[in-house]
């Protein structure tokens, strides 16, 4: 699968939280990690050679992702786009009133049943 460019990106993940207002079960997972590439090793010139730094700051791969939720048997989503490194101030801006105003949009968990199982353990 191809990675989105940032704006698509941003809208597919507006679509996603918008999909997920009001629902019962399902969940939105936001994964960060910076990219790597396999560089090839250095010629040794000791016993214990350091791994190669790159010469440029690597681009970060952003991925989302929802789940199935139980009562709907919905297909699972999966977003990615990468950030250039000179881009990553305007894109964390953006991101960042996105996921708040998405979050929003989400329906808290009910934890009421795991409280009162809690609850009759510590009394029994």
């Amino acid at each position: 699968m191809e990675p989105f460019t940032n704006d698509e990106f941003f809208a597919k993940l507006s679509e996603l939280f918008a999909s997920r207002k009001g629902k019962s079960h399902g969940a939105v997972h936001l994964i960060q990690k910076r990219l790597a590439y396999d560089a090839e090793t250095p010629a040794k010139t000791t016993d214990f050679p350091l791994p190669a730094q790159p010469s440029q700051p690597l681009p970060i791969l952003i991925r989302v992702r929802n789940n199935k939720g139980k009562e709907e048997r919905t297909e699972k989503i999966k977003l990615s786009t990468l950030v250039q490194p000179g881009e990553l101030d305007a894109f964390y801006g953006r991101y960042a009133e996105v996921c708040k105003t998405g979050m929003g949009l989400l329906k808290p968990r009910d934890r009421t049943k795991r409280k009162a199982k809690a609850k009759k353990k510590k009394a029994a």
